[in-house]
């Protein structure tokens, strides 16, 4: 799936769509494929800011999605291709999962990596 490392969001206040999940143990069916379109097609919706996403080898996931605003989610919930891979997970995918929806009022962190500045001159 794509969403490779922190997802880059504006100051807060904007939404988070955490959805935790097991899979079952039946083969791909299709999973990564899907995934990965799901997050590309995400990415093209209005009001979408970034996104999360881990998976452990047992099958354990944690994606979250952060979006500008409750109608962004709806809309992104509306969408025909998102919702026929929401019917999918339901039925080919996982064995468990939960989805919560939250507003984040407060939002830190830090960075360690390098600047390409700092890298140049090391």
């Amino acid at each position: 799936m794509s969403g490779k490392g922190l997802a880059t969001t504006p100051t807060p206040p904007y939404y988070a769509v955490i959805f935790t999940n097991q899979r079952r143990d039946d083969g791909d069916n299709g999973y990564g494929e899907t995934a990965d379109r799901m997050a590309e097609l995400a990415a093209t919706m209005p009001g979408f800011l970034g996104i999360e996403s881990v998976r452990d080898a047992d099958g354990f996931g944690i994606t979250v999605s952060y979006w500008r605003d409750e109608a962004a989610i709806r809309n992104w919930r509306a969408n025909a291709e998102h919702t026929a891979a929401r019917e999918r997970g339901r039925n080919e995918w996982y064995s468990d999962f939960e989805l919560r929806v939250a507003k984040v009022e407060r939002a830190y962190g830090m960075s360690k990596r390098a600047t390409s500045a700092e890298e140049t001159t090391a």
